[in-house]
């Protein structure tokens, strides 16, 4: 895989440039650029060598338009949209049905308008689709500097500073499980909160009432066995269901957090999209004020730290969620593999 600062007479080039800008909006309205923003380094470089730009996205939904965040970013950058210029943005890539089928027709349609290719979207890196494993085929492609930057910051997982302290949240037991069982031989503690420490509390025999469990053969008491699973001592419960982690959970993790030379967290500790984050912004405040060296991700989790105003407190704040999750399970993404 070559770096984008390996690409040579770049001067009046084509350059397709993959990002991921498909960013929240409300009204109309950006709610949060963070991930439109680590792309600009690359745009930059780019700019200054001479190049022509042709931004590909698509938006959080299939059918929704690129257009609001047209209207976000032109403030920021002289973009343009659809309209050719030396940095263009073009409309919602999934608005083809070739983008998700990698179909060839799409991939070749693509590739005609640039002459070079440079990945800048981590966070859609995990997915086959044409703008992201198809097009690298068929032109010299690069990394942008924030995927690179993404590799080698969450590589430093496989070969922590210790104590090393892994902290998983959220659901999706069998998305998750590979990271556990990979993990469980890396770190020297990893806390599960969550809807995930359900599983766990129902393998213990303990009463979950109504809350969310994943169904499935997850190899818990094998995990429960190595004496690293952490989990939470009290809970929030409502109506039968648990929806968060208890002060006292929190309190007790302040010590583990001052204590480790490397944290790694994704995911949320309560049911963060009905409105229990109180954990999960204890959580991030804790990590920001007694971390040492703290890796993070996730949407939910960057939400929170985004609320807290804490961005610059953390050591490196994944842009991806999804994609975060893939590459430390397997140390690799389809979109990386692409570019080799």
């Amino acid at each position: 895989m070559r770096p984008v600062t390996e690409a040579r007479d770049l001067k009046g080039k084509r350059v397709l440039m993959r990002v991921d800008w498909s960013v929240p909006t409300q009204n109309g309205k950006v709610i949060n650029d963070y991930q439109i923003r680590k792309t600009f380094p690359t745009i930059e470089y780019l700019q200054k060598a001479g190049a022509k730009i042709i931004l590909l996205s698509h938006a959080e939904r299939d059918d929704q338009s690129l257009l609001p965040i047209f209207e976000h970013v032109k403030s920021l950058l002289p973009l343009t949209f659809i309209e050719p210029s030396d940095l263009m943005l073009l409309e919602n890539l999934r608005f083809n049905k070739g983008e998700k089928a990698n179909s060839k027709s799409f991939v070749s349609e693509l590739a005609s308008r640039g002459d070079v290719f440079v990945n800048e979207a981590f966070p859609e890196s995990h997915r086959r689709y044409a703008s992201i494993v198809g097009v690298p085929k068929i032109l010299p492609s690069f990394a942008g500097l924030r995927l690179a930057l993404e590799i080698k910051e969450l590589s430093k997982a496989f070969y922590p500073k210790h104590p090393f302290l892994f902290i998983l949240g959220g659901a999706k037991f069998d998305t998750k499980l590979p990271l556990l069982k990979k993990f469980v031989n890396i770190a020297d503690e990893i806390f599960v909160g969550g809807a995930l420490a359900n599983n766990f509390f129902k393998e213990q025999g303990k009463d979950v009432g109504s809350s969310l469990v994943s169904e499935g053969e997850f190899s818990l008491p094998e995990l429960l066995k190595t004496g690293k699973i952490i989990l939470p001592e009290d809970t929030i419960v409502e109506h039968g269901r648990i929806l968060d982690v208890g002060p006292r959970t929190l309190e007790n993790l302040k010590s583990k957090i001052s204590g480790a030379k490397l944290i790694l967290w994704n995911g949320p500790l309560g049911h963060y999209e009905i409105g229990y984050k109180v954990s999960t912004l204890a959580l991030a405040g804790l990590i920001a004020e007694f971390g040492h060296e703290s890796i993070v991700g996730g949407g939910d989790t960057l939400a929170a730290i985004d609320e807290l105003g804490t961005l610059d407190k953390f050591s490196f704040v994944s842009t991806g969620g999804g994609a975060m999750l893939e590459f430390l399970a397997a140390g690799t993404l389809p979109g990386i593999e692409a570019l080799k």
